[in-house]
């Protein structure tokens, strides 16, 4: 996991390390800059050494050609295979791209398997991209005739640049072609159809799930878990201590956090006791959140009242687990793919809608969930992996009707009451938590953790007020504590994302 900058036609190499420096906290292992010789491309590069920590530095500068990329590829041992051991120079997974660009396949970038942003030059051209959902992020700037390509906004403050915005996830940038969508969301299914037997995909989904996770624990580092007691994370933590305990005979380590005695922590407690992981947890309070709330903001480029409520337990579990471990595992994606939003109840008799309303919201996650798991980690210099956004587990939960995600129950079923959001899932992984935990309803993170209590309180102190602050003053503060921090603020409002009540938008 890395933080990344290039220049194509434009600027320097001080102004690259000036840009990369500004997200060096995404990889504090190695800073590097570099300029490809005969050619208008300098790239700078932060890193995090996860996979070849040994000869993985970058850029990757091979022959003609300049490489940097932020992610992981995860089937990369596959594809050395293919491609031939004797290309490769390192151990390195990054350098799989480039062998696939050189290989001149006419969709190369498809048989990546991962998460990843990459910007890839040679004298000729720049081409750039980002994985299927915008797992990691990639902003792309006009300056002059040139372009800069970043991991954060924040390496563009400063610049006074006003023609930014988001690589759309799935998309490649090629200089000498144009605009390329690889990757397209499978649409989702509705109803169930005659002879569709749901114990059946049940079990399926459950065999695709377990390989999701064990082909996401890859890594040449020790990768632990965010454990908030609730399904997902939960679901996520029981198959890692099982994949783990059958490769290694180790233990998973697992990170809860939320404010003493909170619904999330004595889940937590619970689900490590069942499934044997190495538990840890951190209790917060109102001064703690007051204090970080700057850091957070800043970090996570975004105001948006939601979105800054849910990094705050984020901001804490990633800085307990990077103590212990440099990646670990998160439940982000479930809720997309499996109907797990409390709006999504009034979908429950149209399943039509309901599917496409997942499919829509998969789209719009790098901008909001998926913004804050990455930006919130990589703060602590920590990778986040989300293995219900596998690719071949969105596939095939994207294939399930969506009647079987959100259902009616009747008496004498898992659960009696009028509506079950994830019932597949909760299905497909029955066995492996306890009964009630399995059947819990859904808490959002940063209520179940008793963020929302004690933020309130840190609320009142950090504006003065004497009784609750409402939503527009709690909204008025964070715009006002990101201004503060930013030169170019109105830079980073623009391309933030946000939620709204009922739905998340871009």
């Amino acid at each position: 996991m890395c933080g990344f900058v290039c220049l194509w036609n434009t600027g320097d190499e001080a102004l690259a390390l000036r840009m990369v420096m500004k997200v060096a906290h995404r990889g504090p292992d190695a800073v590097h800059v570099a300029r490809l010789e005969g050619a208008p491309v300098i790239m700078g590069h932060c890193r995090l050494s996860i996979i070849g920590p040994q000869d993985g530095a970058q850029p990757i500068h091979q022959g003609n050609d300049i490489l940097v990329v932020n992610g992981e590829i995860y089937n990369y041992g596959d594809l050395r295979a293919i491609l031939g051991e004797n290309l490769f120079r390192t151990a390195s997974d990054s350098e799989t791209i480039l062998h696939l660009f050189r290989s001149e396949a006419l969709r190369w970038i498809s048989r990546l398997d991962g998460m990843f942003a990459f910007v890839l030059a040679t004298p000729e051209r720049v081409i750039a991209a980002r994985d299927p959902l915008g797992i990691k992020p990639l902003y792309v700037a006009q300056i002059g005739k040139g372009k800069a390509f970043a991991s954060e906004l924040k390496a563009f403050d400063g610049l006074g640049l006003s023609e930014i915005a988001a690589l759309p996830p799935g998309t490649l940038y090629d200089s000498r072609d144009g605009w390329r969508q690889w990757y397209r969301t499978p649409h989702g299914a509705a109803a169930v159809d005659l002879g569709q037997d749901p114990t059946a995909i049940a079990q399926e989904l459950r065999l695709v799930l377990e390989e999701a996770v064990a082909k996401w624990m890859i890594a040449d580092v020790e990768v632990g878990a965010f454990l908030s007691g609730g399904l997902d994370s939960s679901i996520i933590s029981a198959i890692a201590a099982r994949v783990l305990a059958r490769t290694t005979g180790r233990r998973l380590r697992t990170f809860a956090v939320g404010t003493e005695g909170s619904p999330d922590l004595a889940a937590a407690r619970r689900v490590a006791a069942h499934i044997g992981s190495d538990h840890e947890e951190y209790c917060f309070n109102a001064k703690d959140l007051a204090d970080a709330l700057p850091r957070v903001i800043y970090h996570l480029e975004s105001a948006d009242v939601d979105l800054v409520r849910s990094a705050m337990p984020t901001f804490f579990a990633a800085r307990l687990a990077r103590r212990r471990v440099k990646a670990v595992l998160t439940g982000e994606g479930a809720d997309e793919l499996f109907a797990g939003y409390a709006y999504h109840h009034a979908y429950v008799d149209d399943p039509r809608a309901l599917a496409d309303e997942l499919t829509r919201s998969l789209g719009t996650m790098h901008n909001i969930n998926l913004q804050r798991v990455d930006r919130i980690t990589m703060s602590q210099s920590l990778e986040a992996r989300t293995p219900f956004l596998d690719r071949t587990l969105i596939d095939f939960a994207q294939s399930i009707p969506a009647q079987l995600k959100m259902r009616r129950t009747e008496e004498g079923e898992e659960s009696t009451g009028e509506t079950t959001e994830k019932w597949i899932l909760r299905k497909a992984c029955a066995d492996l938590l306890p009964a009630d935990l399995v059947w819990r309803k859904k808490a959002q993170f940063d209520e179940g953790s008793g963020t929302v209590a004690a933020l309130e309180q840190a609320l009142r102190e950090l504006t003065g007020e004497p009784g609750r602050v409402g939503r527009e003053q709690e909204a008025a503060l964070y715009e006002r504590i990101l201004r503060d921090q930013f030169v170019d603020a109105e830079m980073v409002l623009a391309n933030a994302g946000r939620w709204q009540a009922d739905r998340v938008l871009v």
